[in-house]
């Protein structure tokens, strides 16, 4: 049975019908990409407060510019690049704190099907040891510039192809890889230590 649930329809249907007017249309494209757009701001700014607030700009900013939008990329790629682009700003305005913020990054992570099997919890060492990684983790993201962080957030944990990226960043896919190397050799760096 087909879902005929309006975040089923293609991009370009929903794009053109919220150009209109169609609230519903632009829901059905939140809903769409919400949750992937939560995850890649949250691993840019690791902290539950900013990544709600950048999202809730980045829908705005996304339905006051749809008449600007002409199809020339997909819509999940352009509205990829508002997010990384406000983003970027963000992380450029503020000012680095002293500590890492970490707010929340334990439970973020917990849920993510990749690190976790789905016994570690009766593992009560298995749980420190997640609880250990999730933090040195975190602690070297932070390590990251935000170029870098950027590429790895997509790459990694968006699962976006170089293609993309490149799109997204406006920049060619050998910088893309280029970061990626550079951002994975200082990842692996800072996690010596864990993994010995």
């Amino acid at each position: 049975m087909p879902d005929d649930t309006p975040q089923s329809e293609p991009d370009g249907e929903l794009v053109a019908r919220a150009r209109e007017g169609d609230t519903q249309a632009f829901d059905a494209l939140i809903l769409k990409y919400g949750d992937k757009l939560y995850g890649l701001i949250y691993n840019m700014t690791s902290n539950k407060e900013d990544t709600h607030d950048l999202l809730q700009d980045v829908f705005a900013r996304t339905y006051q510019s749809l008449p600007k939008f002409r199809g020339q990329s997909s819509f999940y790629t352009w509205i990829y690049q508002i997010a990384v682009n406000m983003t970027l700003n963000f992380l450029k305005k503020r000012k680095r704190r002293s500590g890492l913020s970490l707010n929340g990054f334990d439970s973020a992570l917990q849920t993510d099907p990749a690190l976790v099997d789905m016994d570690y919890q009766a593992n009560p060492e298995r749980q420190s040891n997640l609880h250990e990684l999730q933090i040195k983790l975190g602690e070297a993201m932070q390590h990251l510039s935000e170029p870098h962080r950027a590429v790895v957030t997509l790459f990694d944990l968006q699962g976006l192809p170089h293609s993309e990226i490149a799109k997204v960043l406006k920049v060619s896919e050998g910088t893309v890889r280029s970061r990626l190397h550079y951002a994975h050799q200082q990842l692996q760096t800072h996690l010596q230590d864990f993994r010995e």
